[in-house]
């Protein structure tokens, strides 16, 4: 089996493989001050609970967006689960080119999606992250990664709007009841939920110009459902290609 981690900003989400079958999922909240045995501790109590016997783990996949908890983690994993430890880097085999200025910019969790993509879906594509960032992924026709976008996640913008304004509440993200919002809730949902949606829709147009009308687009991440429910320009939602992409990452790399 292998026991796959990816560290995000929100959340950590952790996944087991056996052979390339996602047999069981977790999701917790990252928290950058919990020490190497708590994160040991957490992992022992999902698996025991789950009736996983950690002496059938091969190995570990991490990719992490929070290096301040990553060294954290891998010790953890090295003293609890005993097994050999692979970290998610540009320099190892990813697969295909990454055709931008500085690839040691990329986030791991980027390479490990568009690992996923292009081995489940093909290109040219476009890969929406929907988390605490909004990121665009682009695979050209050779198949190889020519870069893409950065925006706030949505979640984000909604969290920006309580705290940087006096009279704006802390609102829950999900479609208004209309576009025309009568009162303040359903004016910011409308403006965040619906807003999203058209930059979504605009972006996707703007990245096929370059590439080509049949560029597939491929959602993931948080909200990937809810918005990909509002507009015609998303494909295909897969909720765990993170976990997928890096069981092909350790798979390239044994």
């Amino acid at each position: 089996m292998l026991f796959t981690i990816d560290i995000g900003n929100t959340n950590i989400t952790l996944g087991m493989f056996k052979g390339s079958e996602l047999i069981m999922r977790w999701r917790m909240a990252t928290n950058k001050n919990l020490m190497p045995d708590e994160y040991g501790m957490q992992f022992w109590f999902l698996f025991e609970h789950n009736g996983i016997n950690p002496a059938y783990i091969d190995g570990v996949c991490i990719s992490s967006v929070v290096p301040q908890i990553t060294s954290r983690i891998e010790e953890a994993c090295e003293y609890y689960i005993k097994r050999p430890v692979l970290g998610v880097s540009h320099k190892l085999n990813i697969g295909m080119q990454l055709k931008i200025d500085n690839p040691a910019e990329l986030g791991n969790d980027r390479i490990v999606d568009i690992l996923a993509v292009k081995t489940l879906y093909g290109f040219p594509a476009c890969l929406i992250d929907f988390g605490t960032a909004t990121t665009f992924n682009l695979l050209d026709r050779s198949g190889d990664y020519i870069g893409g976008a950065i925006s706030a996640g949505i979640q984000t913008s909604a969290d920006a709007l309580f705290i940087k304004t006096a009279q704006l509440p802390n609102i829950s993200i999900q479609k208004p009841p209309h576009i025309i919002g009568k009162n303040t809730i359903h004016s910011m949902q409308s403006g965040l939920f619906f807003g999203y949606v058209s930059m979504i829709e605009g972006m996707v147009q703007r990245f096929k110009t370059e590439i080509g009308e049949d560029m597939m687009t491929v959602a993931t991440g948080g909200f990937a459902k809810v918005i990909s429910g509002e507009t015609k320009c998303i494909q295909i939602v897969n909720s765990w290609l993170t976990l997928t992409g890096l069981r092909l990452f350790w798979e390239k790399n044994q």
